[in-house]
């Protein structure tokens, strides 16, 4: 197993604490799982590491670092709709898959502290597992971030810094303090190690189900689930589990789409945008750093784009919660693109949508 430069293909150890290439391109991992098999899931495992036989580890520090993310529940909402109840996590969020997966990776090479940047959430869940495993943890959050998250961040005992201006600036701030300081950057985006927690939402789905469902709603910021899920659809496809892809419905925010806007003009790169305030702050990513690789994703298999109508998100959100399920603002985002999805091209039924963070942690 190693990283290989998604730019120039350069080869390098998975010890390093570059962040990308000298290139500039950034990190992919040379790893294939083995077939997947239901044989193959380690039932004494109750976390999403159950499925460590098809996951990049680097050796069994997972064991120390885990707190039993994963094995959500999938429940039914309506005729047409199942609901993935990933913020029933830790740290209430669906981060917390790949957080545990790259602090695992940062204990089995000795990091002793890390950087990132997040809109709140995979701050938090970063913060989190670092603490869990001891190690040092500071988290750049953008102006605007829920009050709650930051709480969240500090109390977990890593330094929470607020930057102001949009995400992608607090991203470039954090990206400074790497290049000038060499601290190791434990990032949801450049880090490929955290897809290796992500693509277990799959698996998880598959073992509750015994199926996929015909159409899967995916939030598209940075592309962390995204980017997760493919993997792993592309995993079971080619081990005969599942004879055809479904119809990924990716999500994003009427003020902030940089994808949508290239996907629908069948470009290979994120499109220019300004981002708008949008209370979506999950997916106001205006500049996606691995966005020609979700565009290439998009092509291939077909992806469908949609917008979460800003005005829309609230409602859908008091939606759910008339319901029983207490959503977070991009979560509700989720819901809202799909209902805008069915006034767009009719009845969608057998849908799989993901809670991918708890209604406590965006009350503001």
């Amino acid at each position: 197993m190693k990283y290989v430069c998604s730019h120039c293909h350069r080869e390098e150890n998975i010890t390093t604490r570059h962040a990308k290439c000298a290139c500039g391109g950034l990190w992919q991992l040379d790893y294939r799982p083995p077939a997947f098999t239901a044989d193959g899931i380690d039932r004494a495992e109750w976390s999403q590491f159950r499925y460590h036989r098809y996951m990049a580890l680097n050796g069994d520090a997972w064991r120390a670092v885990s707190m039993g993310e994963g094995m959500t529940p999938v429940i039914r909402f309506d005729d047409d709709v199942l609901l993935k109840m990933d913020y029933l996590m830790p740290t209430l969020s669906f981060k917390d898959r790949g957080a545990a997966v790259l602090v695992a990776h940062c204990k089995s090479i000795g990091v002793e502290k890390v950087v990132q940047d997040s809109s709140g959430n995979a701050g938090n869940s970063v913060a989190a597992y670092c603490a869990r495993a001891g190690i040092a943890c500071e988290i750049f959050v953008p102006e605007g971030t829920s009050p709650k998250k930051i709480n969240m961040i500090e109390a977990h005992g890593a330094i929470a810094n607020v930057v102001p201006g949009s995400r992608d600036h607090c991203a470039d701030v954090c990206r400074a303090k790497v290049e000038t300081e060499g601290v190791y950057y434990a990032n949801h985006v450049y880090n490929p190690f955290f897809y290796e927690g992500t693509k277990t939402y799959i698996y998880e789905v598959y073992e509750q189900l015994g199926r996929i469902p015909q159409h899967l709603i995916i939030p598209v910021g940075n592309g962390t689930l995204f980017l997760g899920v493919m993997q792993a659809l592309e995993h079971l496809l080619a081990s005969g589990v599942i004879a055809q892809m479904p119809t990924i419905i990716a999500v994003q925010s009427e003020y902030c789409d940089p994808l949508l806007r290239a996907a629908a003009q069948h470009a290979s790169e994120a499109a220019a945008i300004t981002p708008q305030p949008t209370i979506a702050e999950g997916i106001a990513i205006g500049e996606p750093m691995r966005g020609a690789t979700i565009l290439a994703y998009a092509a291939k298999y077909g992806v469908r784009f949609i917008h979460a109508p800003e005005e829309d998100i609230l409602h859908a959100r008091a939606t759910l919660a008339a319901r029983g399920i207490y959503c977070e603002h991009t979560t509700a985002a989720n819901y809202a693109a799909y209902l805008y999805y069915c006034a767009q091209y009719g009845a969608t039924p057998d849908c799989l949508i993901t809670m991918c963070g708890a209604g406590l942690k965006s009350d503001h």
